[in-house]
């Protein structure tokens, strides 16, 4: 499937704000000498020296031009009467100076917040299109705080080449920088053109080989220092997410950068610095472009040892029926096996009788079962939804966890099958062998996270396909037959779900290694994130295969 975009207001508005902030700025091109390679000027002399060859130039030591920023034309006081004017316009307090990290030269600093999901890498790219026209300024450096970010900032820029192709009628095509490739810096110098490089903080600001190569004269680089290329350039920095890049020895580092000035975007700010747009949680959930987060708590209750294990998963309510509760516990089989089973149970029900005189369920009955509260009462005690009494360990409350997904998973599946929205729920797990596993032959096999997905995904899709034909049964009771023509059909999101195995709707997203197997990305001693981009590549790089419903 191919990605479509719509121009959003509130988007817009965020890259006016950044471009109006440098209003009175004439647009222009500037050119400057880049560096040449000590090799090449070597060879310079050498033909200089040459009689035989004089007055003739090798097309491989001719001046190379470079292209940089033009520097900012108008005045400090300029710049803060076009603050003031962009924060007015967007209801934001007026700053009374320009702001900048102290001691800290980033040129000017602009702070832009975006809530989460409103698109502020779509709206920084953007910004990039509306400087290049307005101004003429091409050099843009993203500094993300991570390899996983990053790859999902580059994602981005390849599915929106098309859309904003259609309205600029040119594309960026940014590069990640690679320390092993410093001849990327040297296309990024000499193009006319927008041109833009991602790089993660630990590519700079960090005490490991390739991380100090940045600053290093190479050998394949002609003996210049990258950092000092990309200087030349006097390129827009847009740190994304700068809360978690704003420590004091990063922002160090990015002086070496040259930067004209500095765009930070994010919606979580530690340190605000000349705030020119704001769309907090609130705007953006007034706004209706995000939903609110709600959290589906699984409570543990009554862990005195005297109950039977009950886990109360949901209750169920009908039209011209009492609601029923749908729930686990455990019963003995008359050879005195125990097992766990799922049941939908009405008011009155003895759980004692039904577990097989299992005597931690003595007298223990459903008193009350509350659909409009989501409860039952059993022996005086409240459970809700989602939570459990008695013996519980931590394979239950993964099962459950995973159970609970599932169910709200279908159901809002089915809600938004017809609109053409597909749902993704995801597991964070804690290894790769949980999940999947590998037989003495090489060969996958289920580890314990995969076979209690199947287990209950095959419940659940069960109960729903049993949901459609009761349904469709009610229909059909209510309906008038005269003004019934071709009949009633369950959506075809009763097919969707019929459609697959279980074994087929889901999959690991882990790092592979050169046997294309699944393992655990490796995470350095303090370090959060994995520095293995295979890690990421499927979920930051394949969005159009996920949200397809193929």
């Amino acid at each position: 499937m191919k990605l479509q975009f719509k121009e959003q207001q509130f988007q817009i508005d965020a890259v006016k704000a950044v471009v109006d902030c440098f209003a009175g700025q004439p647009i222009k091109t500037n050119r400057f000498t880049l560096e040449r390679s000590k090799d090449i000027i070597k060879k310079a002399k050498q033909i200089a020296a040459d009689n035989s060859v004089a007055g003739t130039l090798d097309l491989e030591v001719m001046e190379s031009i470079g292209y940089r920023n033009t520097p900012i034309q108008i005045t400090d006081n300029q710049i803060l009467e076009n603050l003031k004017r962009v924060q007015f316009a967007n209801d934001i307090p007026e700053s009374t100076k320009l702001e900048r990290p102290r001691g800290i030269n980033l040129g000017y600093n602009l702070t832009i917040e975006m809530e989460t999901g409103t698109g502020k890498t779509y709206t920084y790219i953007r910004s990039m299109f509306e400087l290049n026209k307005e101004y003429g300024w091409s050099k843009f450096i993203i500094i993300v705080p991570s390899i996983a970010i990053r790859e999902g900032v580059y994602k981005s820029f390849e599915v929106t080449q098309d859309h904003f192709q259609e309205i600029y009628q040119h594309k960026i095509t940014p590069f990640i920088y690679n320390s092993s490739r410093p001849q990327d810096i040297e296309n990024f110098a000499s193009d006319s053109r927008i041109s833009v490089m991602i790089i993660n903080t630990q590519a700079f600001n960090a005490t490991g080989k390739d991380a100090r190569r940045i600053k290093m004269e190479l050998d394949q680089f002609g003996s210049r220092k990258p950092i000092e290329i990309l200087a030349q350039t006097n390129p827009i920095l847009i740190i994304d997410e700068p809360q978690s890049v704003d420590g004091e020895r990063t922002l160090e580092s990015m002086q070496d950068f040259n930067p004209l000035f500095t765009l930070r975007y994010s919606a979580t700010h530690k340190v605000e610095y000349n705030k020119v747009f704001r769309l907090d949680a609130l705007d953006a959930y007034n706004r209706k472009l995000v939903k609110k987060i709600q959290v589906k708590g699984i409570n543990l209750k009554g862990t005195t040892g005297t109950n039977g294990y009950l886990y109360l998963e949901n209750i169920v309510v009908s039209k011209d029926k009492a609601p029923v509760a749908a729930v686990e516990y455990e019963v003995r089989n008359a050879s005195g096996a125990t097992k766990r089973i799922r049941q939908k149970l009405s008011k009155g029900a003895n759980l004692f009788d039904l577990s097989g005189n299992m005597p931690q369920y003595k007298n223990q009955v459903i008193q009350e079962i509350d659909g409009y509260h989501n409860k039952i009462v059993i022996n005086g005690l409240e459970l809700f939804a989602g939570e459990v009494i008695g013996d519980f360990y931590e394979q239950d409350f993964r099962r459950i966890q995973i159970r609970e997904t599932i169910y709200s998973h279908l159901k809002k599946e089915k809600q938004l099958f017809d609109k053409g929205i597909k749902v993704l729920s995801l597991f964070f797990i804690d290894s790769v062998e949980k999940y999947k596993q590998y037989n003495e032959l090489g060969e996958e096999v289920p580890g314990e996270y995969s076979k209690i997905f199947e287990e209950e995904y095959n419940k659940l899709r069960s109960e729903f396909l049993d949901l459609f034909h009761q349904e469709y049964d009610e229909y059909l009771k209510e309906s008038d037959p005269s003004n019934v023509h071709k009949g009633y059909m369950p959506s075809n999101y009763f097919s969707y779900i019929e459609r697959d195995s279980a074994d087929k709707l889901h999959r690991g997203y882990f790092s592979i290694d050169k046997k294309n197997k699944m393992i655990d990305p490796a995470v350095k001693r303090g370090k959060e994130d994995s520095e293995d981009i295979s890690a990421y590549d499927l979920v930051m790089k394949d969005k159009e295969s996920l949200l397809s419903f193929d």
